[in-house]
Order: structure tokens, then C-alpha cells, then sequence
């Protein structure tokens, strides 16, 4: 019975959410685990599945970025897939090495991009 309430508790709050709140809240979830990561290097197991869910979170990107729908212009596009591109080497070098510096440079991008799409394109142009 709490489970279920759970959930419908959660479906309500994302239903009124907006595309870049749950982008947000994935690159603010993957900059937690690789945080949390960051003191599980003698547990291997939980140290891969940070950086598996946080390669999961930008393959999802790169794919979204080749779909036709997607309407950013094409510079922004180049430019999403450049960093993509740039998180998958910093993601392989992290899993050989196993060291937890390997994964600030993870959490500082994620931890970035989560903060840019909370900010409203408004502030953006006042700011």
C-alpha cells in the first residue's frame, strides 16, 4: 500500500515538470552517484554502476541529439556531442583506473549542465 502511494506520489510531481526540470534532476542524480562513487573505490561493483548509470544518462543524450525531432540548432548539437564524446573517454579512463579523481571532472559537467537548465532562459538573458 506505501509503494503504491509512493508512486502516484511521484507520477504527480513529475507531471508537472518540464523537460529540462527532469534533465536536471538526471544530471543532478548522476553527480550524486559519482559522488557517493568517489568512497566506494574498494567496492568495484557500486564504483561501475555510477559510472554505467551516468553512461547510460549520455547515451540517452547522443541518441537524442541525432533524432530529426530534436530542433537545437545544429552548432548546439556539434557542441552537446563533442562534450558526450568527451565524457565516454573520461568514463572508460575512470572505470580502468578506478580512481576517484577520474570522477570530478564527471560531476563538475553534470553538476553544471543540471544547474544552466534550472536556470529559465529568461534569467539567462538578464543575468
Amino acid at each position: 500500500m506505501a509503494n503504491e502511494q509512493l508512486r502516484a506520489y511521484q507520477q504527480t510531481q513529475q507531471a508537472n515538470l518540464t523537460g529540462r526540470d527532469l534533465e536536471a534532476m538526471a544530471f543532478t542524480r548522476a553527480a550524486l552517484k559519482l559522488e557517493d562513487a568517489k568512497k566506494l573505490t574498494d567496492k568495484p561493483t557500486e564504483f561501475g554502476k555510477a559510472l554505467r548509470f551516468n553512461h547510460l544518462l549520455w547515451t540517452i543524450i547522443q541518441a537524442d541529439i541525432v533524432e530529426p525531432e530534436n530542433k537545437l540548432p545544429p552548432e548546439i548539437k556539434a557542441n552537446i556531442m563533442s562534450l558526450s564524446i568527451f565524457v565516454d573517454k573520461q568514463t572508460a579512463k575512470a572505470l580502468g583506473s578506478r580512481n576517484p579523481s577520474d570522477l570530478e571532472t564527471l560531476i563538475n559537467i553534470n553538476r553544471n549542465l543540471a544547474a544552466g537548465l534550472r536556470t529559465k532562459p529568461d534569467e539567462a538573458a538578464v543575468g
